[in-house]
């Protein structure tokens, strides 16, 4: 259990902390087009639809890797307080009753969707944009496969912390917000 887990929460974390530094560039690639623009008389089409698919990338993909790190919003009525095993029933539960079978809809209403679009190879409607618009709504299924997963993920340290594993229960311990 503890091997399946950790090989989930790693793969996410390589993903979160790639599609991260998308950030950094939408940032600088955005200055580059207000400058282009503004003081070159110069635009690109490519460059501003470039900015919107690493925003799309950046939030879909780094997602599991924030509910690993327990940086999502959480609406925290009880589980702040909460001892360690009942952070890991509720967890067990939320994962197994809400995250999982919520990933498992958005798979299955989105996946005619992203397969019309890989169909025809969908591109942007400017003729220099981006012709790879088929490529950013996959993400809406890599977005959920990895969310699902990542709730694997949480059910089975949740399931081991109920077990008495005791680094389990003291990562859990530190789980606040």
């Amino acid at each position: 259990m503890r091997g399946l887990a950790q090989a989930i929460d790693a793969v996410n974390s390589v993903t979160g902390k790639f599609v991260a530094w998308f950030a950094l560039f939408i940032v600088l690639l955005q200055f580059a087009i207000v400058v282009g623009r503004y003081v070159f008389g110069v635009g690109s089409i490519w460059a501003q639809e470039l900015i919107v698919y690493m925003h799309a990338f950046n939030f879909m993909l780094a997602a599991a890797y924030t509910l690993h790190h327990d940086g999502h919003v959480r609406v925290d009525i009880f589980y702040r307080e909460a001892a360690p095993a009942r952070k890991a029933l509720i967890n067990l539960l939320g994962a197994a009753f809400l995250l999982i079978p919520v990933c498992v809809l958005i798979v299955w209403v989105s996946w005619t969707y992203v397969a019309g679009s890989w169909a025809v190879f969908e591109g942007s409607k400017e003729t220099s944009g981006i012709q790879g618009v088929y490529l950013m709504k996959t993400a809406i299924i890599v977005f959920a496969v990895q969310m699902g997963l990542q709730g694997v993920s949480m059910m089975l340290h949740s399931l081991m912390a109920l077990a008495g594993d005791t680094d389990e229960l003291v990562a859990l311990s530190h789980h606040h917000d």
